[in-house]
């Protein structure tokens, strides 16, 4: 697989990132409209001592709808949601072995950030953990629909929707389990995480659980 088209993420989950990693090109479809019909373009979900915790990126109502492309979703700052996001990774991964060397950048996009656009602030994590995790993806935006159209055409893997909808994850991936900090206080791994816990327990080292997963994986 040389391309695979791809919705907009927050910070999407492990086995997003083990497709892209097999794709290796990858481009982001920023004029997909239908967003209601799943979450993942803001929301995400982090282990946490108690469970899986999903911290939700609140947008601005009349941009969530059926008719507006991802381009022009707006976020909204209600509820200092930028606080209790941080605050919600401190407490799950405050004391994991990686959090300490990209606390500060995190932080600086999370907290200090003054995006207005849900795509803004995915593309800057988006890059931030490839390049934190020196993932092999090479990433540009479509902004139009011929440039999507293009992309088809050109044979690329058509992957939107494939995770965060009401019809559940259909990707064809095995999990692999890696170490979490808070797997021996429950019954064991925990998958479909955030790309997040992967970097924050393995740093580096995820590249090789993603290519892991991806080895097997012929869509």
């Amino acid at each position: 697989m040389n391309h695979a088209l791809i919705g907009s993420m927050c910070a999407g989950d492990v086995r997003c990132y083990a497709a892209m990693v097999r794709a290796r090109n990858v481009v982001i479809d920023a004029t997909e409209c239908r967003l209601p019909l799943r979450h993942s373009h803001h929301r995400y979900c982090i282990d946490a001592p108690n469970g899986t915790v999903k911290l939700t990126v609140p947008l601005l109502g009349e941009t969530n709808a059926m008719h507006v492309p991802m381009s022009e979703v707006m976020l909204s700052e209600h509820g200092n949601w930028r606080h209790l996001h941080w605050g919600a990774l401190f407490s799950s991964y405050g004391k994991s072995p990686f959090f300490d060397y990209i606390a500060s950048d995190l932080k600086h996009i999370i907290v200090d950030g003054h995006q207005t656009h849900v795509l803004d602030l995915n593309m800057q994590l988006h890059q931030l953990i490839v390049d934190f995790m020196d993932l092999p993806i090479a990433t540009t935006v479509a902004t139009t629909h011929e440039q999507v159209s293009e992309v088809m055409q050109g044979g690329a893997v058509d992957l939107r929707g494939t995770t965060g909808g009401k019809r559940g994850d259909r990707l064809p991936i095995h999990n692999v389990p890696y170490y979490q900090m808070w797997s021996p206080h429950r019954d064991g791994f925990t998958p479909a995480l955030s790309i997040l816990d992967l970097l924050m327990n393995e740093g580096r080292e995820g590249i090789f659980t993603l290519l892991t997963m991806s080895q097997d994986y012929n869509p």
